[in-house]
């Protein structure tokens, strides 16, 4: 049985916590794990006037910081092993006009080389919600230090 299957909730996102805290880039821009389960995770990130552009709403490499990490966590704890993100797509609806941004990912299908998992961006402005972005993407397993390479072609 693995770990994450062992742990209570609150340990649970106790260890997300410190894997979200491990990532500089996370802890540079000051996200935040709020809840975590099993292919279920909620990132949310403070938007401060650092992480706006020009016109004051969240830059668009902010939110998709949030889509890829949140996708990532989601199949990562849905698959439970280490992985990376392999692709993914986002839609932009609106500008994230306000506080906070929140994203909200799970994993839809589960494999054991990848899962695919979807995400909704979500701003918080006065106290509302609205859905400000939304994407998919495929997260893939990493390879373990056993795990023999592929064949090579022959060469002559």
């Amino acid at each position: 049985m693995s770990p994450q299957a062992q742990a209570t909730p609150e340990q649970f996102l106790a260890m997300g916590r410190q894997v979200l805290a491990a990532q500089p880039f996370s802890v540079l821009i000051g996200a935040e794990l709020h809840a975590l389960a099993p292919g279920q995770v909620d990132l949310q990130l403070p938007l401060t006037d650092r992480l706006r552009q020009q016109d004051g709403f969240a830059h668009g490499g902010v939110v998709s910081y949030m889509a890829d990490n949140a996708l990532t966590f989601a199949g990562g704890t849905a698959m439970q092993v280490p992985v990376v993100t392999a692709e993914f797509k986002i839609n932009y609806i609106r500008p994230a006009i306000g506080e906070r941004l929140i994203a909200r990912a799970r994993a839809v299908h589960v494999g054991t080389a990848q899962s695919v998992c979807t995400c909704d961006i979500f701003v918080v402005g006065g106290g509302q919600e609205k859905l400000c972005a939304m994407a998919q993407g495929t997260i893939a397993r990493l390879p373990s230090p056993g795990d023999k390479p592929a064949s090579q072609p022959h060469k002559a």
